[in-house]
């Protein structure tokens, strides 16, 4: 009776088990790290006219933060490229370029990221932007209210 009950219980979890989604019910593969993220310049008034093909580089580390620890505590023998690759923990920087449309995007692995750009012209924004990446896709949009800096040119 023990027997046939156990026999019964697993009978029934094995075809659960196979009736599941095919996603679901592989391995540890068919669970997807990469998310599609799509950045998004949004124009305000103050950009109007600015060309939107700008370069947009994504970090899992804040580059800026990685730079001034380099330059303040001077490493005898390390260069700044090597030090990088240490903070990074393996992973590599992702680079693309907005199209004219002020839109582009990328496929990043799941985890911390931060979002740089720089938009030019009279009023010059730069972005540097952490972001969270998860899920299957991702919207980021760039403002002049996210931007981190603003500089102006005379």
């Amino acid at each position: 009776m023990r027997v046939a009950l156990i026999l019964a219980l697993f009978s029934s979890g094995w075809l659960v088990y196979t009736r599941l989604p095919h996603h679901l019910a592989g391995s540890a593969e068919s669970v997807s790290s990469k998310t599609t993220v799509q950045i998004i310049l949004r124009q305000s008034p103050e950009m109007n006219g600015l060309s939107l093909d700008i370069p947009i580089e994504l970090y899992p580390v804040d580059i800026v933060a990685v730079r001034h620890e380099y330059f303040t505590e001077r490493r005898a023998g390390k260069r700044f490229d090597d030090f990088l690759n240490e903070r990074m923990n393996g992973r590599s920087p992702v680079s693309a370029r907005l199209d004219k449309l002020g839109q582009t995007s990328l496929v990043v692995s799941h985890g911390n990221w931060w979002i740089h750009a720089v938009l030019s012209g009279e009023e010059g924004l730069e972005w540097r932007l952490p972001i969270n990446v998860g899920g299957q896709k991702q919207t980021v949009e760039l403002t002049a209210q996210n931007a981190y800096t603003r500089t102006r040119s005379f």
